[in-house]
């Protein structure tokens, strides 16, 4: 998490800043109004391009989630003894038959979860993938022609 910071809050601003100052460089005297399009153009380039890279990022982790799901938190003997402090004195105890099992279906459960919410992840991830695409594409289509519209 520490690396995705320091590319967030050090080399995001570096990089707008080097497409003003291209976009400077590029300008040679057309105007600001020109100079502004192709910053406009680049800015948004960039944006829906991260956009995408952090949408392929996620599918993979989600994707990863699916296929080999963390692993349940509580051991047997945690599980049993936290049993034991809910029933209190006044319960019923539980066999060792019907811990085994509940202890199995709180797994179960757990992965269960655990693959739902990746396929959820797996969906949204998409979006950051499907909606800015078609954006980048249509900008890459201005710079290249070199005259946005």
């Amino acid at each position: 998490m520490g690396v995705v910071l320091v590319l967030l809050y050090v080399l995001l601003p570096i990089v707008i800043l080097a497409f003003i100052i291209g976009a400077i460089l590029k300008n040679n005297g057309k105007g600001d109004e020109h100079m502004f399009r192709h910053l406009y153009i680049y800015l948004v380039l960039f944006a829906t391009l991260m956009m995408a890279i952090g949408g392929g990022i996620s599918i993979f982790m989600a994707a990863a989630d699916l296929a080999s799901p963390p692993a349940y938190y509580q051991n047997y003997n945690e599980f049993v003894d936290l049993k034991k402090s809910e029933n209190g004195k006044n319960s019923m105890e539980y066999t060792e038959e019907e811990l085994r099992k509940q202890f199995e279906a709180s797994v179960k459960d757990h992965k269960d979860r655990v693959k739902d919410e990746a396929k959820n992840q797996l969906i949204k991830s998409l979006g950051f993938i499907i909606i800015p695409l078609p954006i980048f594409l249509y900008f890459n289509k201005l710079r290249s022609r070199g005259e946005p519209q």
